[in-house]
């Protein structure tokens, strides 16, 4: 994996190399390795993920098709137009 840092910005590089570990699952596969898991725990930890997997395809399959309605994105704090919906009794100025 590789991130190039920019202008001197170390923090910027540091925050996109976490990212892209995140997302190829790195921290998720170090926590696992912590400690010892039994055969029997990892085929039946490997199974109710395969199961995940498919039912995530399948609803986003379903989505796709129109049978079922796609899902609102979460709204999260810090995210733009977030706010006038956190502060009742506000209206937002446009």
């Amino acid at each position: 994996m590789q991130v190039f840092v920019r202008e001197n910005n170390v923090e910027q590089a540091m925050r996109v190399l976490k990212k892209k570990m995140q997302r190829e699952g790195v921290f998720r596969e170090l926590k696992r390795r912590r400690s010892y898991e039994k055969p029997s725990m990892r085929k039946t930890r490997e199974k109710a993920e395969a199961i995940r997997r498919a039912r995530k395809m399948a609803r986003k399959q379903a989505q796709r098709d129109g049978l079922l309605p796609p899902t609102k994105p979460k709204i999260r704090p810090g995210m733009p137009g977030a706010g006038a919906r956190r502060m009742p009794g506000l209206a937002p100025t446009s």
